[in-house]
């Protein structure tokens, strides 16, 4: 699909005592090897085998969290992104929160966050519904560590995006959208990722 607006970013307006809220949050949630490529979380945890595999594509830890909170310091941001961009897409759920944190040598490759199908019956939340909007939310400074770039990939070419760099800045993006993140050389990377539903597209 070609579109004028690729991602859309606002800089630094998470504060940053709210990032590190944050931070010491997720900190005190059960930490999971993430998964991708439909694989069995649970199992994963446990499959040095299915690890391997895993790790061809992804290489993180991840947290979750579902905080009233944190929820109405970010949605505000993805109406105005959904606006300001042209996208004006129907949406009306956001996921649980992601917390992941990429230490050194770890990255997540080239991939979409949208299925192929709505989802099934099996979150009657999520039933139906397609992820629409995806967001990210850097929560250390860029200071701290080296990689670990948010890149997107579009008929247009391959571009970074630098402009969230600075702690507490937002990046929102069509959930059909490649991108990836690069490999963290050194220190660590804390984000947030939320993934925003609606209805199939018409």
């Amino acid at each position: 699909m070609i579109i004028k607006n690729y991602y859309f970013y606002f800089v630094s307006v998470i504060p940053e005592n709210v990032c590190d809220d944050i931070i010491r949050h997720a900190e005190n949630q059960p930490e999971f090897i993430a998964s991708t490529g439909g694989r069995n979380a649970e199992e994963l945890q446990v499959n040095e085998e299915l690890q391997k595999q895993n790790e061809k594509h992804r290489k993180s830890h991840v947290s979750w969290l579902g905080d009233p909170w944190i929820y109405q310091e970010i949605q505000p941001y993805v109406h105005e992104a959904n606006r300001n961009a042209g996208w004006n897409f129907d949406w009306d759920y956001s996921e649980q929160i992601q917390f992941t944190r990429y230490k050194l040598n770890q990255y997540y490759h080239w991939h979409e966050d949208q299925d192929l199908e709505p989802y099934d019956n099996t979150f009657p939340s999520h039933q139906g519904k397609i992820r629409k909007l995806s967001c990210t939310i850097q929560l250390n400074h860029p200071h701290e560590y080296e990689g670990g770039d948010l890149q997107f990939r579009t008929p247009h070419g391959e571009f970074t995006c630098n402009e969230i760099k600075p702690k507490g800045s937002i990046c929102i993006f069509p959930s059909f959208v490649t991108h990836r993140v690069t490999t963290v050389t050194s220190g660590t990377r804390n984000s947030l990722v939320m993934w925003n539903l609606g209805p199939p597209y018409r």
